[in-house]
């Protein structure tokens, strides 16, 4: 199947390879707009409070709400989350970058970091 973007013409025969275009923004709307709103101390307070109540206010769908609430990084990705709010998110969740790049893997923090040039950063 090509894509209707012909600057993305063979962009399926790359694994791993998750196109952040106008269409993918749009199906994840509610989701990046909510993790957007995690910029605020006000939102990331009540988060961490009361989770599901800040989630219903946002109206996310059973899908957005059980991809927030196993934390599943990748499926956040492939439904067309930013990466930049994903981030926030990660942040109001007490998850580093490189924990996060371990789970997207299926790798554990420690095998994912012994793949690294420099394995004992942090």
């Amino acid at each position: 199947m090509s894509h209707p973007n012909p600057q993305l013409a063979g962009i399926e025969a790359l694994s791993g390879t998750y196109v952040f275009d106008l269409r993918a923004s749009h199906r994840a709307i509610r989701l990046n707009r909510f993790f957007w709103n995690l910029t605020h101390a006000t939102a990331r307070a009540r988060f961490k409070a009361d989770p599901d109540c800040l989630m219903q206010e946002a109206h996310l769908s059973e899908e957005e709400l059980q991809l927030v609430r196993q934390r599943d990084w990748i499926g956040m990705i492939r439904y067309g989350v930013s990466f930049f709010v994903l981030e926030k998110f990660a942040r109001v969740s007490n998850w580093t970058n490189l924990e996060v790049y371990a789970a997207m893997r299926g790798e554990s923090f420690e095998d994912f970091m012994k793949t690294r040039r420099v394995p004992d950063a942090r």
